[in-house]
C-alpha cells in the first residue's frame, strides 16, 4: 500500500467528521446569510481547527464573498475549501539537510510517539540513502535508550548511549563527536518526555542546545515536536509552550490514523505558524512521512 493509500485510510475519521459535515451544511442553506457562518463557525471549531484560525478563516471567507459578489452556497463552499487550502500550502515543510552532519533534536511529551518517531525517521532517511546515527538523549526515562536501541536494530542505525541517569549534554556531546569522526550525515536526538512546566526539564533542553551550537556552528538543525493528533487543541498548547523554550523549526504530528481531529493541522499552520514536516498514520516503519500539504488537502477535501 502506497503512502497516500494510507493517508485515505488514515484521514478517514477526519474526512467524514469534517468535510461532511462541511458538505452537510451547505447542502441545507439555499442562501448565504450569517445563520450559514454559524454553522460553519461550529464544524471548523468541533473539528479542532481553532477558535483564532476559524475566525481567521471566516472573517476571510465574509471579504471574499462580499469582493467577489457571491450569493450561492455552493460557490462559499469552493472558497471555503481554496482558504483552508491555501493555510495548509502556506508551510514550509521542507527539512533542511545543508550541512554534514544535520541535526534533529526532538522533543514532546511522554506518550505522544517520540521515540516511536525517531525510529521510523531513522528508517526513512537510511531509505534515502543517509548514514544516520541515534543520540538517546532521554536519560531520565527508565529504559528509555533501551527502547531506542531496538528502534536503531530495526532501522539498522548507529546509536550512542549512556547509562539511565547519566548527563543527556554529555550524550549529545559524544554522539556530535561520533558523527564527525564516522562522518554521519544525520544525528537524531532524543530528549526526555518533558512537561512544559517541568522547568528543570527545560533548563536541561537549553543546555543541550548550546552544546549543539558550541560543537556544530552554523549546522542545519531541526527542532520537531512530536504531537499526538488525538489531543486536537491541547496540540496547539503543546506548541505554543515549547516554541517558547525550544524555539522550534517545525512539528510531527502523530497517530492521524486513530482520530477525527486532523483539523488541528490547519490549526497549528495558521495560529503557530509552525509547519508539520512530517505524519505519521500507522504503527509500520514507514507509516511516518514527510507532511505533503497538498496530498492531505486533496485527500481531505476530494
Amino acid at each position: 500500500m502506497s503512502f497516500l493509500d494510507k493517508l485515505k485510510k488514515g484521514l478517514e475519521k477526519t474526512k467524514n467528521s469534517f468535510s461532511e459535515k462541511i458538505n452537510d451544511v451547505f447542502a441545507a442553506f439555499v442562501k448565504v446569510d450569517e445563520e450559514l457562518f454559524e454553522e460553519l463557525e461550529e464544524v471548523l471549531i468541533t473539528a479542532d481547527v481553532g477558535v483564532e484560525t476559524t475566525e481567521n478563516v471566516l472573517d476571510t471567507l465574509r471579504d471574499r464573498i462580499t469582493h467577489k459578489n457571491i450569493t450561492e452556497p455552493d460557490a462559499v463552499k469552493n472558497e471555503l475549501i481554496d482558504i483552508l487550502v491555501e493555510i495548509l500550502n502556506s508551510s514550509k515543510t521542507q527539512i533542511d539537510l545543508s550541512s554534514k552532519p544535520s541535526i534533529f533534536i526532538i522533543v514532546g511529551v511522554n506518550g505522544v510517539g517520540k521515540t516511536t518517531s525517531i525510529g521510523k525517521l531513522a528508517h526513512y532517511y537510511k531509505s534515502q540513502g543517509k548514514d544516520v546515527l541515534l543520540a538517546a538523549g532521554d536519560t531520565f526515562r527508565a529504559a528509555a535508550s533501551e527502547q531506542l536501541s531496538i528502534w536503531a536494530d530495526r532501522a539498522g542505525v548507529d546509536i550512542i548511549r549512556h547509562n539511565e541517569g547519566a548527563d543527556p549534554g554529555a550524550v549529545i556531546f559524544d554522539a556530535i563527536a561520533a558523527a564527525k569522526k564516522r562522518n554521519k550525515d544525520i544525528i537524531l536526538c532524543d530528549t526526555a518526555g518533558r512537561l512544559h512546566n517541568k522547568k528543570n526539564l527545560m533548563e536541561e533542553l537549553k543546555k543541550i542546545m548550546k552544546i549543539i551550537d558550541r560543537e556544530l556552528p552554523g549546522c542545519s538543525k531541526e527542532v520537531l515536536l512530536v504531537l499526538d493528533a488525538t489531543t486536537g487543541q491541547n496540540a496547539l498548547q503543546q506548541a505554543k509552550l515549547f516554541d517558547q523554550s525550544a524555539g522550534l523549526t517545525g512539528l510531527i504530528l502523530t497517530k492521524l490514523d486513530g482520530t477525527a481531529k486532523g483539523g488541528a493541522v490547519i490549526g497549528l499552520s495558521c495560529e503557530q505558524k509552525l509547519p508539520v514536516k512530517f505524519i505519521g498514520v500507522g504503527e509500520q516503519m514507514d507509516d511516518l512521512q514527510p507532511f505533503n500539504p497538498s496530498e492531505f488537502a486533496s485527500v481531505l477535501f476530494g
